[in-house]
């Protein structure tokens, strides 16, 4: 399994019209992005897996992530397995314990120790899902530790270049450090605040997110507020030259893969000539600067 260069997270893959996804899935093999990320919002997560690995053939496909309250081990250890008979081994198993107001009331409860219950049960399942064929979300140091010993490296969603330094810092050489970079091509910042403006506030008020920010050193108000610091900080907007150039801040800082999420007027139509954009201006971007 490869997973270096750039790769698409996009929830256009997972919600819509079956035909319309299996065909972008195969255009975004040949335009040359290394991995497909989806979601996990509700519904059957390893038939979306299956589509997308039946419309390829050598692009890794990786769930971003499955939200462990709504599944047990061994029904995911089964999906896995499932998939990876019959499709080798392109299936990359990302996990992560949610958002507290995402889960049934009064369930959702120390989560750092329900994920590593939740690998326990990953691996006395058979066959256990291999711990090199799974990441973790992670944001915070307790999490980025248990990935680090636990999983093949980490998912960090919504975050910085420099989370992605603290992440590499805390795994270590050996893990993958898999960011997800949320990217708008437009001309100017009126234009990029209107399509993600309302897109960074719904997650920024969510703790997890939130808290992820004030540890990098942002006010709390500053992040409540998503003052201009803090959307040009997450979000990376402008031309292609733009957001290649948050690619390889990433890289700089130690990602070995960075997955780009395209956010544009329509959240429901997929960004085929986006993604056709970024896909001409990936050559500047694909190798990775070592650590130090």
């Amino acid at each position: 399994m490869n997973l270096s260069g750039v790769g698409v997270w996009s929830q256009q893959l997972r919600y819509g019209d079956p035909a319309a996804m299996a065909e972008a899935a195969a255009e975004l093999e040949e335009l040359g992005f290394g991995a497909l990320w989806i979601p996990d919002m509700g519904g059957p997560s390893f038939e979306a897996v299956e589509r997308l690995l039946a419309a390829t053939s050598r692009v890794v496909v990786a769930t971003g992530v499955l939200n462990i309250w709504n599944y047990v081990p061994a029904e995911v250890a089964a999906g896995y397995a499932g998939l990876s008979a019959q499709y080798g081994d392109r299936f990359l198993l990302g996990i992560g314990v949610s958002h507290a107001v995402a889960v049934e009331a009064g369930r959702y409860r120390r989560p750092l120790a329900a994920m590593a219950d939740f690998l326990d049960g990953l691996d006395a399942d058979e066959p256990p899902v291999p711990t090199d064929r799974r990441v973790l979300a992670a944001l915070g140091p307790k999490m980025l530790d248990l990935a680090a010993r636990r999983a093949r490296g980490v998912h960090p969603y919504l975050v910085t270049p420099e989370h992605t330094r603290i992440a590499r810092e805390a795994v270590g050489d050996g893990p993958l450090v898999l960011p997800e970079q949320a990217v708008i091509l437009c001309s100017d910042k009126d234009e990029a605040h209107a399509v993600g403006g309302a897109w960074l506030r719904g997650y920024l008020s969510l703790p997890n997110y939130a808290n992820s920010l004030v540890r990098l050193g942002f006010p709390a108000d500053e992040v409540a507020a998503v003052s201009d610091r803090v959307f040009d900080a997450m979000i990376a907007w402008g031309d292609e030259d733009a957001v290649m150039r948050r690619v390889a801040e990433h890289r700089a800082a130690g990602a070995d893969h960075v997955c780009l999420q395209v956010l544009a007027a329509d959240q429901r139509a997929l960004p085929l000539a986006q993604w056709r954009r970024l896909a001409a201006a990936l050559p500047a971007a694909v190798t990775r600067t070592p650590p130090g």
